[in-house]
């Protein structure tokens, strides 16, 4: 069991900003804590915040990385619960870019007083398709075709994904940048986090979240469509749908203006 400050070194936690309230930012597949970048220098003055990095991403330690605890979400959500209990966390607000959405669902879940509130950014409980209930975006068999391209060229799976991910539309900067972010997580931690993500279903959990949720969705996102926020909030007792007039799945990053006044407003 590790202690405290183990767990703060392990997932690479940082504390920055002031304010009453604690937001919690968690970042989505392949990346790290630094894609918050562009919201923190105005958030900071508002709230307190909590960064950190999953184990295997970004400057966690990845000698505490166990493919068994990180084969599922809930191992992620592990992370959450361990880092909000070394900080003596409660009743702060949960901001999850895309599967963070549901990883910090699982632990709103599991200890519901960390979180008072959950703020999810582009998140989809499930990315496969079950027609005609439910289109989550992707066939099984494209989705393993894409895990199987991780293991011949995982350069051009990355090269492939992040355009797709960030939206064409926008710069060929950020476009870059989470390519790198793709390329730079060891691989075979890579792809069992992309098999925890793209290949699960957590539409059965939507219910059970009792946090008031602000889900905020992109207009035109490859990934999670708005009929996707549309049945999310639909789930989630006390929620709201807002959707952003914007191209791709990394709002943050791409429309970092729309995503702080978002929060600022609800949270507040």
């Amino acid at each position: 069991m590790l202690n405290a400050d183990d767990v703060l070194i392990r997932n690479n936690v940082k504390l920055i900003g002031k304010g009453s309230k604690t937001l919690f930012l968690a970042h989505g597949f392949g990346c790290d804590q630094n894609m918050w970048r562009f919201l923190i220098p105005e958030l900071a003055k508002h709230f307190k915040i909590v960064l950190f990095d999953y184990v295997g991403s970004g400057a966690s330690d990845i000698s505490q990385y166990s493919k068994k605890r990180y084969s599922k979400l809930e191992g992620y959500a592990e992370d959450i619960i361990e880092i909000c209990e070394a900080l003596k966390l409660t009743d702060a607000i949960f901001v999850g870019h895309s599967v963070s959405s549901i990883i910090g669902a699982i632990a709103a879940i599991e200890k519901p007083t960390l979180f008072s509130n959950l703020i999810m950014v582009c998140p989809s409980p499930c990315f496969l398709n079950f027609p005609p209930e439910y289109l989550g975006g992707f066939e099984k068999e494209d989705l393993e075709e894409l895990l199987n391209l991780m293991d011949k060229n995982y350069i051009g799976w990355a090269n492939y994904l992040a355009p797709l991910v960030m939206g064409t539309n926008n710069s060929d900067d950020l476009i870059g940048e989470l390519s790198g972010s793709f390329c730079s997580t060891d691989p075979v931690i890579a792809k069992n986090f992309a098999e925890a993500t793209f290949l699960s279903d957590y539409r059965y959990l939507l219910k059970e979240i009792k946090q008031p949720s602000l889900i905020l969705q992109s207009e035109n996102d490859a990934l999670a469509s708005t009929s996707i926020g549309e049945f999310i909030a639909s789930e989630i007792t006390h929620s709201q749908l807002k959707v952003i007039a914007a191209d791709g799945h990394c709002l943050h990053m791409t429309h970092p203006d729309a995503i702080i006044k978002s929060i600022i407003e609800y949270a507040n």
